[in-house]
Order: C-alpha cells, then sequence, then structure tokens
C-alpha cells in the first residue's frame, strides 16, 4: 500500500544561514505572547498553538503503564516536538518529491529521507 502525503511548504528566506517558515515565524510571535500571559490564561491559548489533538496525545501518554500523570504543559511539549519533527521529516522529504518533480510526498521519498539522514536512522525499517 503505497501512502501519499500532500503538505503544502511555504519557505522564506530571512537568514541565509537559516530558512523559516511563515508558520514557524508565525509560531514564534505566539509564543512570545504568551511568554507574557500569566496565570491559568495561559493554559488555554497552548492548546490553539498546537497543531495535534492535545487529548489524543495525553491518551497516548497514558497508555504508557510507566505514566501515570501527565501534566498540561508536558503534553503540551510533546505535541510540539512531534510536530516539529514531522514537519522535519516532511521538508526533507519533499526535497526528494520535487528531484522526482512531483508535489506530493510519497512514501518512497519518506524512504529516501530516512537512508539519507542520519538523523532518521532509528526509523529505518519502520516503513516496510
Amino acid at each position: 500500500m503505497a501512502a501519499t502525503v500532500a503538505t503544502p511548504v511555504t519557505i522564506t528566506e530571512s537568514d541565509p544561514d537559516r530558512c523559516v517558515s511563515e508558520e514557524e515565524s508565525r509560531g514564534n510571535e505566539a509564543e512570545e505572547e504568551i511568554n507574557q500571559q500569566t496565570g491559568p490564561v495561559a493554559g488555554v491559548t497552548n492548546s490553539r498553538l498546537s497543531k495535534l489533538p492535545l487529548a489524543r496525545i495525553k491518551a497516548l501518554m497514558k497508555a504508557d503503564p510507566d505514566v501515570s500523570l501527565a501534566s498540561q504543559e508536558s503534553v503540551f511539549i510533546i505535541a510540539k516536538a512531534t510536530e516539529l519533527f514531522v514537519e522535519m521529516i516532511a521538508k526533507d522529504a519533499l526535497v526528494y518529491a520535487q528531484q522526482g518533480k512531483r508535489k506530493t510526498l510519497q512514501r518512497k521519498d519518506l524512504d529516501n529521507a530516512i537512508e539519507a539522514i542520519d538523523e532518521f536512522a532509528f526509523l529505518e525499517g519502520t516503513l516496510d
């Protein structure tokens, strides 16, 4: 079964050493705003910054027998780390899709990214 993942990626180059997507720059502005907030309101806005469902992530965390309690902050951090990981691997796979003159990510693009980049070595064989 061939999995196809479509993801629009807009990259703006603000610094020659680092490309920052528009979403990441908006996320940085929102994080700065949250850092200025205090009290229960800050916890409410954390869920708006996460693109993944926090309740589902908390349920997945609690499925581990070693985890009895998961704070709202830890769930948010895991969600954000997951988002960044997915974004990173998708961007790396997009390079291979563009080499094939395609705009849609395919499984082979993810396989190529996993094989080529040392950071993804722990994923080798997971898509088989």
